[in-house]
Protein backbone atom coordinates (compact mmCIF):
# COMPACT_ATOMS: atom_id res chain seq x y z
CA UNK A 1 0.00 0.00 0.00
CA UNK A 2 2.80 2.44 0.92
CA UNK A 3 4.47 1.46 -2.33
CA UNK A 4 1.14 2.26 -3.99
CA UNK A 5 0.33 5.65 -2.39
CA UNK A 6 4.39 6.54 -3.71
CA UNK A 7 3.71 5.70 -6.83
CA UNK A 8 0.27 7.93 -7.28
CA UNK A 9 2.09 10.86 -5.47
CA UNK A 10 4.57 10.57 -8.21
CA UNK A 11 2.29 10.17 -10.71
CA UNK A 12 0.43 13.44 -9.71
CA UNK A 13 3.10 15.00 -9.86
CA UNK A 14 4.06 14.11 -13.27
CA UNK A 15 0.85 15.50 -14.10
CA UNK A 16 0.87 18.91 -12.47
CA UNK A 17 4.53 19.29 -14.06
CA UNK A 18 2.74 18.47 -17.52
CA UNK A 19 -0.29 21.05 -16.88
CA UNK A 20 2.27 23.26 -16.16
CA UNK A 21 4.06 22.71 -19.43
CA UNK A 22 0.45 22.70 -21.34
CA UNK A 23 0.03 25.83 -19.77
CA UNK A 24 3.17 27.85 -20.43
CA UNK A 25 1.87 30.30 -23.10
CA UNK A 26 3.09 34.31 -23.56
CA UNK A 27 0.93 36.72 -21.59
CA UNK A 28 -1.12 39.31 -24.23
CA UNK A 29 -2.72 42.75 -23.37
CA UNK A 30 -4.75 44.69 -25.16
CA UNK A 31 -6.19 48.10 -25.89
CA UNK A 32 -8.17 49.98 -29.11
CA UNK A 33 -9.62 53.05 -29.45
CA UNK A 34 -11.27 55.55 -32.32
CA UNK A 35 -8.78 58.61 -32.60
CA UNK A 36 -9.33 61.51 -34.82
CA UNK A 37 -8.00 61.44 -38.18
CA UNK A 38 -5.46 64.33 -38.36
CA UNK A 39 -6.60 67.47 -40.81
CA UNK A 40 -10.08 66.39 -40.59
CA UNK A 41 -12.59 68.12 -38.13
CA UNK A 42 -16.06 66.19 -36.49
CA UNK A 43 -13.55 62.68 -36.50
CA UNK A 44 -12.51 60.14 -33.87
CA UNK A 45 -14.64 58.57 -31.54
CA UNK A 46 -17.75 60.20 -32.18
CA UNK A 47 -21.06 58.25 -33.37
CA UNK A 48 -21.19 57.55 -36.76
CA UNK A 49 -18.13 59.90 -38.03
CA UNK A 50 -14.97 58.95 -39.33
CA UNK A 51 -11.92 57.65 -36.99
CA UNK A 52 -8.66 56.47 -37.09
CA UNK A 53 -8.27 53.08 -34.77
CA UNK A 54 -5.11 53.06 -32.03
CA UNK A 55 -3.88 49.70 -30.99
CA UNK A 56 -1.62 48.63 -28.66
CA UNK A 57 -0.45 45.01 -27.41
CA UNK A 58 1.85 44.10 -24.66
CA UNK A 59 3.34 40.57 -24.53
CA UNK A 60 5.48 38.75 -21.80
CA UNK A 61 6.78 35.63 -21.63
CA UNK A 62 9.96 33.33 -21.91
CA UNK A 63 9.15 30.65 -23.89
CA UNK A 64 11.98 31.21 -26.78
CA UNK A 65 15.19 32.06 -25.73
CA UNK A 66 14.04 34.21 -22.90
CA UNK A 67 11.42 35.96 -24.61
CA UNK A 68 7.90 35.71 -26.10
CA UNK A 69 7.45 33.04 -28.79
CA UNK A 70 7.77 34.81 -32.31
CA UNK A 71 4.31 36.08 -33.73
CA UNK A 72 3.17 34.34 -37.17
CA UNK A 73 -0.67 36.39 -37.28
CA UNK A 74 -2.95 38.61 -35.28
CA UNK A 75 -6.69 38.26 -35.91
CA UNK A 76 -8.70 42.33 -34.73
CA UNK A 77 -11.96 41.89 -34.76
CA UNK A 78 -13.63 45.31 -35.07
CA UNK A 79 -16.85 46.47 -32.81
CA UNK A 80 -19.73 45.14 -34.49
CA UNK A 81 -21.16 48.22 -36.16
CA UNK A 82 -18.14 49.97 -37.65
CA UNK A 83 -18.23 50.48 -41.19
CA UNK A 84 -14.89 50.32 -43.74
CA UNK A 85 -14.94 51.90 -47.02
CA UNK A 86 -11.19 50.73 -48.51
CA UNK A 87 -12.26 51.84 -52.27
CA UNK A 88 -10.89 54.38 -53.58
CA UNK A 89 -7.54 55.18 -51.48
CA UNK A 90 -4.09 55.03 -53.01
CA UNK A 91 -2.45 51.90 -52.75
CA UNK A 92 1.20 50.44 -52.61
CA UNK A 93 1.99 47.13 -53.84
CA UNK A 94 3.90 44.60 -51.91
CA UNK A 95 6.39 44.53 -54.84
CA UNK A 96 7.49 48.16 -54.50
CA UNK A 97 7.44 47.79 -50.43
CA UNK A 98 9.87 44.49 -51.14
CA UNK A 99 12.33 46.18 -53.61
CA UNK A 100 12.35 50.10 -52.85
CA UNK A 101 10.53 49.88 -49.43
CA UNK A 102 8.01 52.85 -48.20
CA UNK A 103 9.77 55.95 -50.08
CA UNK A 104 8.84 54.26 -52.91
CA UNK A 105 4.89 54.21 -51.76
CA UNK A 106 2.64 56.42 -53.78
CA UNK A 107 1.37 59.73 -51.87
CA UNK A 108 -1.88 59.06 -49.86
CA UNK A 109 -0.94 55.37 -50.09
CA UNK A 110 -0.54 55.22 -46.01
CA UNK A 111 -2.74 53.74 -44.06
CA UNK A 112 -1.73 55.75 -41.04
CA UNK A 113 1.58 57.09 -38.70
CA UNK A 114 4.65 55.18 -38.14
CA UNK A 115 4.42 53.31 -35.26
CA UNK A 116 6.39 51.37 -33.19
CA UNK A 117 7.69 47.80 -32.45
CA UNK A 118 9.75 46.65 -29.41
CA UNK A 119 11.12 43.30 -29.53
CA UNK A 120 13.52 40.78 -29.16
CA UNK A 121 16.53 39.76 -31.35
CA UNK A 122 19.72 37.15 -30.98
CA UNK A 123 22.86 39.39 -31.15
CA UNK A 124 26.26 38.52 -30.06
CA UNK A 125 24.73 35.44 -28.49
CA UNK A 126 22.38 37.01 -25.90
CA UNK A 127 18.63 37.98 -26.58
CA UNK A 128 18.78 42.17 -26.63
CA UNK A 129 15.89 44.65 -27.42
CA UNK A 130 15.42 46.15 -30.87
CA UNK A 131 13.20 49.58 -31.40
CA UNK A 132 11.52 48.99 -34.88
CA UNK A 133 9.26 51.25 -37.08
CA UNK A 134 6.00 50.16 -38.39
CA UNK A 135 4.30 51.63 -41.73
CA UNK A 136 1.29 50.61 -43.00
CA UNK A 137 0.05 51.00 -46.39
CA UNK A 138 -3.26 50.44 -48.22
CA UNK A 139 -2.95 47.27 -50.70
CA UNK A 140 -4.18 47.03 -54.06
CA UNK A 141 -7.77 44.88 -53.65
CA UNK A 142 -8.10 45.85 -50.49
CA UNK A 143 -6.36 45.18 -47.19
CA UNK A 144 -3.23 46.77 -45.67
CA UNK A 145 0.17 45.65 -45.38
CA UNK A 146 2.43 46.22 -42.21
CA UNK A 147 6.07 47.14 -42.89
CA UNK A 148 8.16 46.58 -40.20
CA UNK A 149 12.08 47.90 -40.21
CA UNK A 150 14.28 47.76 -37.11
CA UNK A 151 18.09 48.52 -37.74
CA UNK A 152 19.72 48.32 -34.24
CA UNK A 153 21.63 46.14 -33.08
CA UNK A 154 20.19 44.17 -36.56
CA UNK A 155 18.97 45.06 -39.79
CA UNK A 156 15.15 43.90 -40.44
CA UNK A 157 12.67 44.31 -42.44
CA UNK A 158 9.42 42.53 -42.42
CA UNK A 159 6.55 42.42 -44.58
CA UNK A 160 2.93 41.56 -43.17
CA UNK A 161 0.32 40.74 -45.56
CA UNK A 162 -3.56 41.92 -43.85
CA UNK A 163 -6.85 40.94 -45.42
CA UNK A 164 -10.42 41.85 -44.36
CA UNK A 165 -13.37 39.48 -44.17
CA UNK A 166 -16.69 39.45 -42.42
CA UNK A 167 -17.09 43.30 -43.81
CA UNK A 168 -20.95 43.19 -42.55
CA UNK A 169 -19.90 41.52 -39.17
CA UNK A 170 -20.14 38.10 -37.66
CA UNK A 171 -20.01 36.56 -34.05
CA UNK A 172 -21.16 40.01 -32.54
CA UNK A 173 -17.88 41.67 -33.56
CA UNK A 174 -17.59 43.64 -37.09
CA UNK A 175 -14.99 43.36 -39.72
CA UNK A 176 -12.15 41.28 -38.89
CA UNK A 177 -8.72 41.86 -40.04
CA UNK A 178 -6.29 38.96 -40.82
CA UNK A 179 -2.36 39.77 -40.79
CA UNK A 180 0.03 36.96 -41.51
CA UNK A 181 3.74 37.68 -40.07
CA UNK A 182 6.86 35.81 -41.68
CA UNK A 183 9.27 34.74 -39.18
CA UNK A 184 12.52 36.47 -39.63
CA UNK A 185 16.24 35.62 -38.20
CA UNK A 186 17.76 37.83 -36.00
CA UNK A 187 21.14 37.03 -38.22
CA UNK A 188 21.82 33.75 -40.26
CA UNK A 189 21.09 30.96 -38.40
CA UNK A 190 20.37 32.29 -35.13
CA UNK A 191 16.89 32.27 -33.34
CA UNK A 192 13.90 34.38 -35.47
CA UNK A 193 13.16 37.61 -33.90
CA UNK A 194 9.68 38.13 -31.37
CA UNK A 195 8.04 40.86 -30.30
CA UNK A 196 7.48 42.64 -26.26
CA UNK A 197 5.20 45.36 -27.70
CA UNK A 198 3.49 46.99 -30.55
CA UNK A 199 1.79 50.24 -31.17
CA UNK A 200 -0.11 51.33 -34.30
CA UNK A 201 -2.58 53.57 -35.41
CA UNK A 202 -5.02 52.69 -39.33
CA UNK A 203 -7.47 54.99 -40.82
CA UNK A 204 -7.47 58.05 -42.64
CA UNK A 205 -9.02 60.37 -44.96
CA UNK A 206 -9.64 62.09 -48.28
CA UNK A 207 -11.61 64.18 -50.55
CA UNK A 208 -12.58 63.06 -53.98
CA UNK A 209 -15.41 64.48 -56.30
CA UNK A 210 -16.21 66.87 -53.22
CA UNK A 211 -16.85 64.55 -51.11
CA UNK A 212 -14.85 63.34 -47.66
CA UNK A 213 -14.54 59.56 -47.81
CA UNK A 214 -13.49 57.84 -44.61
CA UNK A 215 -11.59 54.53 -45.18
CA UNK A 216 -13.92 54.03 -41.69
CA UNK A 217 -16.56 55.03 -39.33
CA UNK A 218 -17.29 54.51 -35.96
CA UNK A 219 -20.92 52.36 -35.38
CA UNK A 220 -24.08 54.45 -34.87
CA UNK A 221 -24.59 53.10 -31.10
CA UNK A 222 -22.52 52.30 -28.46
CA UNK A 223 -23.68 49.63 -26.10
CA UNK A 224 -23.59 50.19 -22.23
CA UNK A 225 -19.95 49.37 -20.77
CA UNK A 226 -18.54 50.18 -24.42
CA UNK A 227 -17.52 48.99 -27.67
CA UNK A 228 -16.29 45.03 -27.31
CA UNK A 229 -13.24 44.38 -29.21
CA UNK A 230 -11.44 41.21 -29.52
CA UNK A 231 -7.73 40.32 -31.24
CA UNK A 232 -6.39 37.08 -31.19
CA UNK A 233 -2.37 36.90 -31.20
CA UNK A 234 -0.87 33.64 -32.74
CA UNK A 235 2.81 32.39 -31.67
CA UNK A 236 4.94 30.18 -32.91
CA UNK A 237 6.03 27.55 -30.79
CA UNK A 238 9.55 27.00 -30.22
CA UNK A 239 10.04 28.83 -33.16
CA UNK A 240 8.35 26.15 -35.53
CA UNK A 241 5.11 27.97 -37.40
CA UNK A 242 3.61 24.82 -38.05
CA UNK A 243 2.65 24.79 -34.29
CA UNK A 244 0.77 27.70 -33.48
CA UNK A 245 -0.43 28.73 -30.37
CA UNK A 246 -3.07 31.60 -29.89
CA UNK A 247 -3.68 33.78 -27.38
CA UNK A 248 -7.22 35.73 -27.54
CA UNK A 249 -7.52 39.02 -25.96
CA UNK A 250 -10.63 41.47 -25.37
CA UNK A 251 -11.04 45.23 -24.70
CA UNK A 252 -13.52 47.39 -24.32
CA UNK A 253 -13.29 50.37 -26.24
CA UNK A 254 -15.01 53.51 -23.93
CA UNK A 255 -18.46 54.96 -25.63
CA UNK A 256 -17.94 58.52 -26.80
CA UNK A 257 -19.07 61.06 -24.09
CA UNK A 258 -22.53 62.95 -24.87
Amino acid sequence: MRRASTCLAVAAMALLALSGVASAVPTVTFKAKAVPIPGFPHTGNILGAGAAVEAEFNISGTEYEGSPPPIVGVNFYFPKGVKLHPSGFPTCSNTVLEQIGPSGCPKGSAAGPIGKVVGFVSFGGERVIENAELSSFYSPGGGIAFFTAGHTPVSLEILSAGKYSQLSGAGGFGPKLTAKVPLVPSVPGAPFASVKSIKVKGGSAIKKGGKTIYYGRVPTKCPKGGFPIKAEVMFAENGDESKPITVPVSYKAPCPRH
